[in-house]
């Protein structure tokens, strides 16, 4: 395992209750995101896959959501105490510990993958491998949505998150690395700051060919 992975996973590890009591709303008090994975579900249901991975799940609150929305959906988090917490909190659905990097899922399987502020914690120069798993994963026509902390600069800045060092991204740079990963983004929504540091809410939606 990375140095970074294992520095997230620890740092995870030590904020489970609180962090599942932040999210335990399921984004109601978030209209944008909220309605951004409605669109992901309803997309995928067209597809006829309706097998979706939540990387990085955490608590698993948006599993369950993904699971109300009509997708046969499984989590998978880096840390173990967020497992131990969804499957607790989701006693009908699965969860399995998993690195985005090496997931537990053969060739084309899946009809989606969403990767909801999972991603932010990996180094830049290490994204381009990452994507690449999620793009393996997915059967043609399959979606990935990927949200994450947006900036207006040309470059991705490192800033320190409050549970461990994370990167903002220019949306325009991101979705360069969905192309280079083989995806074609057809949506995105970029909206009000996410925190005090002025980043704003973005979203990618894009598709396997």
């Amino acid at each position: 395992m990375l140095k970074h992975q294992d520095e997230t996973r620890t740092a995870y590890d030590g904020v489970v209750e609180l962090y599942a009591s932040m999210f335990a709303n399921r984004l109601e008090t978030q209209p944008f995101t909220r309605n951004m994975i409605g669109t992901f579900a309803e997309l995928v249901r067209a597809t006829g896959n309706l097998r979706v991975a939540d990387v990085g799940c955490g608590p698993g609150h948006l599993t369950a959501m993904l699971h109300d929305l009509g997708l046969d959906a499984f989590g998978l988090d880096l840390s173990p105490a967020m497992v131990d917490h969804a499957r607790r909190a989701q006693p009908a659905l699965r969860f399995d510990e998993a690195q985005m990097e090496a997931l537990p899922v053969v060739d084309g399987a899946l009809g989606g993958v969403l990767a909801h502020y999972s991603m932010i914690h990996t180094p830049p120069g290490e994204l381009p491998a990452l994507l690449a798993e999620q793009v393996r994963v997915l059967a043609p026509g399959g979606l990935l949505l990927v949200s994450f902390f947006g900036t207006e600069g040309p470059e991705p800045v490192r800033f320190d998150h409050k549970v461990t060092p994370a990167y903002s991204w220019p949306a325009d740079r991101f979705a360069e690395l969905l192309a280079a990963a083989g995806l074609v983004t057809f949506a995105r929504l970029l909206h009000d700051p996410a925190s005090e540091r002025g980043f704003l809410d973005t979203h990618l939606l894009a598709r396997r060919p």
